[in-house]
């Protein structure tokens, strides 16, 4: 299958065992994980060809990031190496009435401090048909601002299909920078992918009659921000996931695929959470995989609403789910049974 690109920073994540609260006892979980990473690793789970880029020391930690990529066949051969450290979260899992907790420690990573001269797109989107990207990495500075723009330009002039999950991040930067800098981009993007939140943060398109954290959605008013988003951008199509938050615990979970003409709902999935994060990446991966396979509209956002209900279940960033455990959840097997 088609050869994906994704570019963005990937993070040493550290967090206590279980739900332990911080410093409950001495002990934290090292791993790896940030939002076009968990995309690559998905779709090189689904047996797509996909490589990611970034910028990361040539130090053990920056290697052990590099070997956790590897590890799951994605082509990490375009890292650029170099600078002085790889940025850090924390993670704190919610449990019950409790949220969640990331504290963030990447100031002064690699990838922040790169250069737009060191990323060669000609030669990176060789071959490739789709580029991925969210509003996490432009957030990073200005440097990464540039960086996205050279890529999505060199994307658009090679005909590579370019995919942002807008994901706007108040600890990066704020609402009036977001908006300069992901108007600009998204003139390149074919696949715009958002949430009851972003579309609002970012560009001021919100939902009608919906409380996100009183667990009321309005699902009609999401066809209107996405007829706006795609009106305002000429974007082929809009994603917009659909979370109503019962407790950090339990949540409902669906998601909707505007193509231009039809509003496609997926099922809603009750999700009984073992770990939150990478729930959007999962989905972005999901639906990747999908419209490169061809599925219809409403096809697509049924795959990758089940691949990221999946991803629910799974213990850190990684979604390591595989096609066929996707599609029986698809399918309408949600049962969770042994399978022997």
């Amino acid at each position: 299958m088609a050869k994906v690109v994704t570019f963005g920073e990937i993070m040493l994540r550290l967090a206590p065992e279980g739900y332990d609260r911080f410093f409950q006892n001495d002990r934290m979980r090292a791993s790896f994980g940030g939002g076009e990473a968990n995309v690559a690793v998905s779709l090189a789970n689904y047996g797509v060809e996909a490589a990611f880029v970034t910028k990361l020391p040539e130090h053990a930690i920056g290697q052990g990031a590099v070997n956790s990529l590897r590890s799951y066949g994605v082509d990490t051969s375009k890292i650029v190496r170099g600078g002085e450290r790889v940025g850090i979260y924390f993670l704190e899992k919610g449990a019950s009435q409790r949220g969640s907790v990331c504290i963030y420690d990447r100031a002064h990573s690699a990838v922040q401090e790169a250069s737009p001269e060191e990323f060669d797109w000609n030669v990176i989107f060789q071959g490739a048909q789709w580029f991925h990207f969210t509003g996490i990495t432009p957030a990073l500075g200005k440097n990464a601002v540039e960086i996205c723009r050279e890529a999505c330009k060199t994307a658009k002039s090679q005909g590579v299909k370019i995919s942002c999950d807008l994901n706007y991040r108040g600890k990066l930067w704020s609402r009036e920078e977001a908006r300069a800098a992901m108007t600009e981009l998204c003139q390149y993007v074919d696949v715009c992918i958002s949430n009851e939140e972003d579309a609002k943060d970012v560009f001021g398109i919100e939902a009608e009659n919906t409380d996100i954290y009183g667990g009321k959605l309005n699902k009609e008013g999401y066809q209107q921000v996405a007829k706006q988003l795609a009106d305002q951008f000429g974007f082929e199509k809009v994603a917009i996931t659909l979370r109503t938050s019962i407790t950090a615990s339990d949540n409902d979970w669906a998601a909707m695929l505007y193509d231009g003409e039809n509003y496609c709902f997926s099922k809603e999935y009750h999700l009984h959470i073992t770990d939150r994060v990478g729930g959007g990446d999962s989905f972005g991966g999901g639906l990747i995989y999908a419209l490169l396979s061809g599925k219809s509209t409403q096809e697509a956002v049924d795959f990758a609403v089940a691949a990221s209900a999946l991803k629910h279940s799974i213990e850190g960033d990684y979604n390591l789910v595989t096609v066929s455990e996707v599609e029986k959840l698809a399918g309408g097997d949600g049962s969770g049974r042994v399978q022997r």
